[in-house]
C-alpha cells in the first residue's frame, strides 16, 4: 500500500471523527438543552458508531486515526519512522479539518478558540486511564484470534469511556489539538489541550507495557533456535 494512500485514508478518517465528535456535540446541545447527561449519551453515541464504520471502512488502507497508535506502531516495528511521520501530520491536519468543516455545518465561525478550561489531577489521570485502555483495545483485538473485530471493540470502547473517565476520554492528541478550534460543548482550552496530549502519550506508554505483558508475539526476524520457548499447558 502506497504512503500517499495510507496518508489520505488517515486525513479523511481523522476528519470524520472529528467532525462527527464536534458536530454531535453541537447537535445535542441545542436538541437537549439543560439536559447535559443526556448531550454526553448523545455525543458519545454517535462517536462510537462512527469510529466501527470508518474503521470498517478504511482498515484496509489504514485506519488508526490516533498519533499514539501510530508512535506505538513504530516503536513496535510494524511501520518505518517515515510512515508514522506522515501519518501522524495527516492525522493532525485531518482532525483541524474536521473541525473548521463542523464549525462551519452549524453556522458557526470556521475557528474559535475554545474557552472550555478542562484542567486538574483527575481529568489528566482520565485521560492516562482512557489512553491506556484504548491501547490495550486496539492491539490487544489485533493480537487475538480475530482482528477484524477491531472496530466494534474500539467504538464500544470509546463509547464506554466517554462516561467511566473523568475527561470524558479525549484519548488522541490529534482530535485534542483539532477541539481547542470550536468553542462550542466537545471544545478544549487551548491552554489545557498539552496537560491533555502528555497525560495521552503516559497513557499510550503504559498501554504498550500492557500490550508487551498480555500479548507477546514471536520475533519473525529471529532463528526457530532462538525464539523463546512458550509454556506447555
Amino acid at each position: 500500500m502506497r504512503l500517499r494512500q495510507k496518508a489520505a485514508a488517515e486525513l479523511i478518517g481523522t476528519a470524520f471523527l472529528v467532525a462527527t465528535v464536534i458536530g454531535s456535540g453541537v447537535a445535542a446541545s441545542r436538541l437537549s438543552p439543560g439536559d447535559v447527561g443526556l448531550q454526553l449519551l448523545e455525543n458519545s453515541l454517535a462517536t462510537g458508531a462512527v469510529l466501527v464504520a470508518l474503521i470498517l471502512a478504511l482498515h484496509p488502507v489504514s485506519a488508526s486515526f490516533n498519533p499514539v497508535v501510530t508512535v506505538l506502531e513504530r516503536v513496535l516495528g510494524t511501520i518505518s519512522t517515515r510512515t508514522a511521520a506522515t501519518l501522524v501530520a495527516a492525522q493532525v491536519a485531518g482532525g483541524l479539518v474536521g473541525a473548521v468543516v463542523a464549525n462551519l455545518m452549524f453556522d458557526l465561525p470556521a475557528v474559535s478558540a475554545s474557552q472550555h478550561v478542562r484542567a486538574g489531577s483527575g481529568l489528566w489521570l482520565g485521560e492516562v486511564v482512557a489512553t491506556l485502555g484504548l491501547v490495550i483495545v486496539v492491539f490487544g483485538t489485533l493480537r487475538g484470534a480475530d482482528a477484524s473485530r477491531v472496530a466494534y471493540a474500539v467504538g464500544g470502547y470509546i463509547a464506554a469511556a466517554y462516561w467511566f473517565t473523568s475527561s470524558t476520554s479525549f484519548a488522541n492528541p490529534a482530535v485534542t489539538v483539532a477541539r481547542t478550534v470550536t468553542d462550542t460543548f466537545a471544545g478544549i482550552a487551548p491552554a489545557s489541550a498539552p496537560a491533555f496530549v502528555v497525560a495521552q502519550l503516559l497513557g499510550g506508554a503504559l498501554g504498550l507495557g500492557a500490550v508487551a505483558l498480555l500479548h507477546p508475539v514471536r520475533r519473525p526476524d529471529l532463528r526457530p533456535d532462538l525464539q523463546p520457548e512458550r509454556p506447555h499447558p
